[in-house]
């Protein structure tokens, strides 16, 4: 029949849906990231702890920030005037207590001589007193017993003056032996004293460029300079070794597979968006951080190196990071064309 459609066909046949398209078929989509450029060698100056009591210390020297330094230029000088007095008194206190013993030591060597001499003289005693007293059997009997007294006497002599001279020598030792420790102290202080003058200055241990730390005072947060007290322990001042930088980013839980140690991404800054650098994923964290806003999401923090550097490559600048992901490692996703639309 003329102008009849054919039985078992539909308008749809002539449309046919597309087959399945998995990502595995098709190049990988780049995954963007954002993080912070940070140094991968970095040092932080900080006000030194003194041995002692903690009190603030005065900076009289700072390097300004942004300058660039070599291994072993000064960077932070503080007043020593207090350290420098300390190890003054500490050394006197030392030199002092040197003489000191030296003089006990010379009274004690002539104290032990008297000693010895005292205790001859009662055993030269004794012996006399011995060769009397082998003549009783031919003296009278009174002139007998005044032998034996007086042996008797010169023998108990000779005993306490012995007990005497032990007791007197144990008592020198220990009178000697207080100087000695105050001494030790003295010197232990000595040390602490010069090796707080020695904080005194702090000098770069490496080259880099000079980060000015800031503090809070009066209500604001100001950068450090010179004059202002700070207590032990505060920062001062970053090191930063700007030719080895690298980015941190956070990864979202749903791209975290996407991304290995080992591959190469393209680092561009925000603030410089013509400057493009070479980069490679060199660690991705094992374990997620929790999301501030939910405790469903987690996070990744990977670290990017960067080759190269430039004069504009600085630290905490944020930057954007691109990684195209190995094809095996994307997500199968499938896309339909439905007929007729």
């Amino acid at each position: 029949m003329a102008g009849a459609v054919a039985c078992g066909r539909s308008p749809a046949d002539d449309h046919p849906v597309a087959p399945p398209v998995s990502v595995e078929d098709a190049a990988p989509r780049t995954l963007r990231l954002t993080g912070t450029v940070e140094a991968v060698h970095l040092r932080t100056v900080s006000v030194p702890r003194l041995q002692g009591p903690q009190t603030p210390l005065l900076i009289i020297g700072l390097v300004p920030a942004g300058t660039r330094v070599e291994p072993g230029d000064l960077l932070v000088q503080f007043d020593p005037q207090q350290q420098e007095r300390n190890a003054f008194d500490r050394r006197a206190e030392v030199v002092n207590l040197d003489g000191e013993i030296a003089r006990k030591r010379a009274e004690q060597a002539a104290a032990e001589a008297r000693d010895k001499t005292e205790l001859t003289a009662a055993e030269n005693d004794v012996e006399r007193a011995r060769l009397e007293a082998r003549k009783n059997t031919l003296l009278p009997r009174n002139d007998a017993e005044k032998n034996t007294l007086a042996l008797r006497q010169a023998e108990a002599l000779l005993d306490q003056l012995k007990v005497t001279y032990d007791l007197k020598r144990k008592a020198a030792a220990a009178e000697l032996r207080i100087f000695e420790i105050r001494r030790e102290r003295a010197e232990r202080a000595l040390r602490y004293a010069v090796q707080n003058a020695a904080l005194m200055q702090s000098t770069a241990p490496f080259g880099g460029l000079v980060v000015v730390k800031r503090t809070f005072r009066n209500g604001n947060f100001i950068e450090v300079a010179e004059g202002d007290e700070l207590r032990p322990g505060t920062p001062i001042l970053d090191i930063v070794d700007t030719s080895v930088m690298r980015v941190r980013v956070r990864l979202n839980q749903a791209d975290v597979h996407r991304v290995r140690a080992g591959q190469h991404a393209t680092v561009g800054l925000d603030g410089f968006p013509d400057l493009k650098f070479d980069g490679e994923v060199t660690q991705l964290a094992p374990l997620a951080s929790l999301s501030q806003l939910s405790r469903t999401v987690r996070s990744f923090v990977a670290l990017v190196s960067i080759d190269g550097a430039h004069p504009q490559l600085l630290p905490d600048l944020t930057a954007s990071v691109d990684i195209v992901p190995d094809k095996g490692s994307a997500v199968p996703v499938r896309a339909a064309v439905q007929g007729g639309r």
